[in-house]
C-alpha cells in the first residue's frame, strides 16, 4: 500500500481592509464596463437591473459598513490611548498626594518640637529621631540616631509632645537607648504645681496599654487640694529629671491603703503610641 501524504491545508485570512479594496476595485470595472459598452441594452437591460445593480448596491453597504469599522476602530485606539494617559495621572498625583500628606505630618511634627523647645528655652536641646523601638505599639523603650558624638550622655532628659518623655539609659558612638516614664518600676519623683505637694509617678505599661494612664502615689495632701487637671511637674529633689519638666495631669486620685497619703492616676502629656523625633536635652541634672 503507498502511504498516504496528508497535507495540511492552509488557512487563507483576509483582512477586511482587503477585502474592502477588491470589492471596490470589482464594482468601479463594473460600473466602467457598463458605462463604456451598451451590452447591457435591450434585452439584457433588466437582467442588468436585478444582478449587476443590486451587487453594486451590497457592495456599497458593505464599504460603508467596513469605512464605518475602521473609523470606529481608531478612536476606540485614541480612548484606550487617552485612558492610559489619565491612569498614568491618576497615579502620579496619588503618589504627589501621599508625599504631600506626609510632608505635612512631619511639619507638624517639627512645629510640635519647636513650641516644646521654645518652652523649655532654658535648656540646651537637641533633636533626635526614633530608629528601633521594642516590640508592640507602645514605646517605653527606643533608640535614637543620636549618641556620644552629638553630646548625649546617658541620664540626658528626652521630650516630646508636650513634656517629658524619659531617659537615656545607654550610649553608643552615634546612638543612644531610651527608657521611657511608662516602662514598669520606672519611677519619677514629681510634684503638683498648682498645690507643690510632692508625689511618686510611677511606670505602668499595662494601664498605659489599657486606660492611656499611668500611676502616682505618695502624695501627701490632708486637706485635699490636688484635683483632676491639675499639672504634674518634675520635682527639684528628682536625682535623674530636670526640675519643671511637664509629666501629664491628674486624672483621679483616692486615698491609699495606709490613710495617710494619695494614689491615683496620671495622663502622660506625651502620645506614647505615636512618636518619630524627640528632643534630648544635653545638660544633667546637677547633683547635691
Amino acid at each position: 500500500m503507498s502511504p498516504v501524504i496528508r497535507r495540511k491545508r492552509k488557512k487563507i485570512q483576509i483582512s477586511g481592509r482587503t477585502l474592502l479594496i477588491a470589492l471596490s476595485v470589482l464594482c468601479a470595472a463594473l460600473m466602467a464596463f457598463t458605462f463604456r459598452t451598451d451590452l447591457f441594452e435591450g434585452p439584457l437591460r433588466a437582467v442588468v437591473a436585478k444582478t449587476v445593480v443590486p451587487f453594486q448596491k451590497g457592495i456599497a453597504g458593505v464599504g460603508g459598513y467596513l469605512s464605518d469599522r475602521s473609523r470606529e476602530l481608531a478612536r476606540l485606539r485614541d480612548v484606550l490611548a487617552e485612558n492610559e494617559q489619565l491612569k498614568e495621572r491618576i497615579d502620579a498625583l496619588t503618589m504627589e498626594n501621599s508625599q504631600l500628606l506626609q510632608d505635612r505630618y512631619e511639619l507638624d511634627s517639627l512645629r510640635t518640637l519647636f513650641e516644646l523647645d521654645q518652652t523649655y528655652s532654658d535648656y540646651d536641646k537637641i533633636g533626635a529621631r526614633i530608629i528601633a523601638s521594642e516590640s508592640g505599639n507602645w514605646f517605653y523603650s527606643f533608640t535614637i540616631d543620636k549618641g556620644e558624638a552629638d553630646g548625649v550622655q546617658v541620664d540626658c532628659n528626652v521630650l516630646a509632645g508636650s513634656g517629658l518623655v524619659g531617659r537615656v539609659v545607654s550610649v553608643g558612638p552615634n546612638y543612644a537607648k531610651v527608657q521611657a516614664i511608662i516602662s514598669d518600676n520606672h519611677n519619677v519623683s514629681a510634684t503638683v504645681l498648682a498645690t507643690a505637694e510632692n508625689m511618686i509617678v510611677s511606670g505602668d505599661l499595662q494601664s498605659v496599654r489599657t486606660e492611656g494612664l499611668i500611676r502616682f502615689g505618695q502624695l501627701s495632701d490632708p486637706e485635699d487640694r490636688v484635683a483632676p487637671g491639675d499639672k504634674v511637674v518634675t520635682s527639684d529633689i528628682s536625682d535623674k529629671y530636670l526640675p519643671g519638666i511637664l509629666i501629664g495631669y491628674i486624672s483621679s486620685v483616692s486615698t491609699a491603703a495606709d490613710n495617710l497619703t494619695k494614689s491615683g492616676y496620671v495622663t502622660p502629656a506625651v502620645d506614647f503610641s505615636h512618636l518619630e523625633e524627640v528632643l534630648v536635652v544635653t545638660e544633667l541634672k546637677r547633683q547635691g
